[in-house]
């Protein structure tokens, strides 16, 4: 098995087994993999019937990928403010995916046109900042939004600002994800 799908298959099995345990649950053993001690940031998406159910992450790697992986995915079953904490019966169903993220790069630019001509869509993930304001999206959004005005418009108001809002203020960073998803290996 290449070394990128092990490392993906060990992350699923990490977070499933911290979400069966969180939820008094049993799940298999999850599997070990020596970059679980090297610091790295995640996202845990859950899906349930292809619908999203929770997703939680960290954008910088503050912690060893292991701790990160597993605290994620228990905040994306119980504490995603969004949903109700997964239940039990939801568990046995629900599909998990895990986006190891590349470090963060500010990008320069002169205003929101030069800013979104610089964003490859489908590959980018983008976080945008005002202030204190902040949202993200993982180049999964794409796949909803390929649009690349729709996509900035969407990401400002998960911000908490009109689509239509640019400022001196603002500052955006691009990274990209590898991504595994149970039932299949994709980067």
């Amino acid at each position: 098995m290449p070394t990128t799908e092990l490392l993906g298959q060990t992350l699923l099995s990490q977070a499933r087994k911290a979400i069966a345990d969180a939820l008094g649950q049993r799940a298999p053993d999850a599997l070990e993999h020596a970059r679980l001690a090297e610091n790295g940031a995640t996202f845990v998406t859950l899906t349930l019937d292809g619908a999203l159910r929770g997703c939680i992450g960290s954008l910088n790697a503050h912690r060893t990928l292991g701790d990160d992986v597993r605290e994620n995915a228990v905040s994306a079953a119980l504490h995603d403010p969004r949903f109700a904490p997964l239940s039990a019966a939801e568990f046995a169903r629900v599909k998990v995916e895990v986006s190891l993220l590349t470090e963060p790069d500010f990008i320069e630019f002169r205003d929101e046109a030069d800013a979104l001509a610089q964003l490859v869509p489908g590959r980018d993930g983008v976080i945008f900042f005002n202030g204190c304001q902040k949202a993200t999206f993982l180049p999964q959004v794409w796949e909803q939004l390929p649009d690349r005005h729709t996509f900035m418009a969407a990401l400002k108001q998960k911000a908490r600002l009109p689509v239509d809002f640019w400022g001196p203020n603002v500052m955006l960073a691009r990274y990209q994800v590898q991504k595994w998803h149970e039932g299949e290996t994709r980067e």
